[in-house]
């Protein structure tokens, strides 16, 4: 599958199952469910038939990319090491601790022409992620994002 070519203004993903599927229909039957809550004689059933479509929202929304955003935050550091390493000879995780999650999981879609010279930047003027990411010139594309 050939997949469009990424950049700052396009790198966002959805899962289309789940953003547009089963989140449209909670979110229908949470309406549904409200309306009823209102419009019914049995206002009990039908509140405890919302709490429930509410908890069930914010669980699947709390819960559908944890793990495996924690687990691809781990291989994104690891990606970023072994890049640093192949570039430098020199351990990453003797600067890593100087930059945030955000500004490191920026660094990713920088080409390895642009990456230290990133890395350096960053440091110097505390740059932000989003800023790191529109000083990017050659957009390195993460596709298999979760």
């Amino acid at each position: 599958m050939i997949m469009k070519a990424q950049s700052y203004n396009n790198h966002v993903r959805f899962y289309p199952p789940h953003h547009f599927i089963y989140y449209p229909v909670l979110i229908a039957f949470m309406s549904a469910s409200i309306y009823f809550m209102f419009t019914t004689a049995d206002k009990l059933l039908w509140g405890f038939i919302t709490v429930i479509f509410i908890f069930l929202f914010c669980l699947a929304f709390m819960l559908r990319q944890h793990y495996a955003l924690i687990l691809q935050n781990r291989i994104v550091k690891l990606e970023l090491r072994y890049r640093y390493f192949v570039l430098t000879g020199t351990r990453f995780e003797t600067i890593e601790y100087k930059f945030t999650d955000d500004q490191l999981f920026s660094l990713r879609f920088a080409p390895d022409s642009e990456f230290l010279t990133l890395i350096e930047q960053a440091l110097k003027e505390n740059l932000s992620g989003d800023a790191i990411k529109q000083k990017i010139k050659h957009w390195k594309g993460d596709y298999n994002r979760v």
